[in-house]
């Protein structure tokens, strides 16, 4: 008897075991991740880095005689050249902005930087030869240019292709400090006739565009890749031809003209601090 109520009571209870495995489990699921909403509001401070491609430019040197005399006209006209001037080197500094969001996929913002140009400084020597008579006048240059540093003040307008990819365009001012030196000597296959030269070191404000992407791939962290023309105007120099050894003093004005223009290819990374409110956005 007891023996058969203890079968009973064991298979009672293996039954309940079974219809407990059954039934649906009462345990919460593991919590979905919600990633930080993506902030572009906001200032933001960065680094960048990349390549400084000047313009093929030519430093247009002229003259024109003081006095009369053909000897003079010729030695004058002698010094006119056009010289090949580039300035090409790595760049590199920091920015800092602040950007606004709006009108759900748009941005706007201001962004000014700084950076420094490494091995910008271009130079060229040249030999001109002019007969004259029964001999020859020649003229030897040596131009040297120099862009120190390169900055901006732009405004930027972009377009957000998803929550954390940015395309934009930007223009605005540009800065940059320049040097600029000519030198040039005068001579005939009888003897030396004349010297003169130029030197001037400044900085020079024009105007800078271009575009570029950005991309937020980590909260508070972007990177971008950027394409910047800049014109900072021509630099005109002058002064005068003066006679080696002394007799008749300055024979000729000279002037010389180069332009500094140039391209800039970038990259950079920025740190974003969002201050500023999470954009309440339609999905993508």
């Amino acid at each position: 008897m007891n023996k058969s109520i203890l079968a009973t009571a064991a298979l009672a209870a293996s039954a309940a075991t079974a219809l407990a495995a059954d039934l649906p489990s009462l345990k919460a699921p593991p919590p979905v991740y919600v990633p930080p909403p993506v902030i572009w509001t906001g200032f933001y401070v960065g680094l960048n880095a990349g390549y400084n491609f000047s313009n093929n430019n030519t430093n247009l040197v002229t003259s024109a005689p003081l006095l009369p005399g053909a000897g003079i006209f010729t030695w004058a006209l002698s010094a006119n050249a056009g010289l090949p001037a580039q300035n090409n080197g790595f760049i590199g500094g920091g920015q800092a902005g602040y950007n606004w969001q709006f009108a759900r996929n748009f941005l706007v913002g201001v962004e000014a930087d700084i950076q420094g140009v490494a091995a910008s400084g271009g130079s060229q020597t040249a030999l001109t030869a002019v007969p004259f008579a029964a001999t020859v006048f020649f003229t030897t240059y040596d131009a040297r240019r120099n862009l120190d540093y390169l900055g901006t003040v732009r405004g930027r307008v972009g377009f957000l292709f998803t929550p954390t990819l940015l395309i934009y365009g930007t223009g605005g001012l540009a800065y940059g400090g320049i040097r600029n030196d000519l030198g040039l000597f005068q001579f005939s296959t009888i003897a030396p006739f004349g010297v003169g030269a130029s030197s001037s070191s400044d900085t020079r404000v024009g105007w800078t565009a271009g575009g570029g992407v950005e991309w937020m791939f980590w909260p508070n962290w972007s990177a971008k890749v950027e394409y910047l023309y800049y014109d900072l105007g021509r630099v005109t120099n002058a002064f005068a031809l003066i006679r080696v050894p002394p007799g008749i003093g300055l024979y000729a004005a000279t002037q010389s003209a180069d332009r500094f223009n140039g391209n800039i290819v970038r990259a950079g990374i920025n740190y974003h601090f969002n201050w500023g409110p999470a954009p309440i956005l339609a999905s993508y």
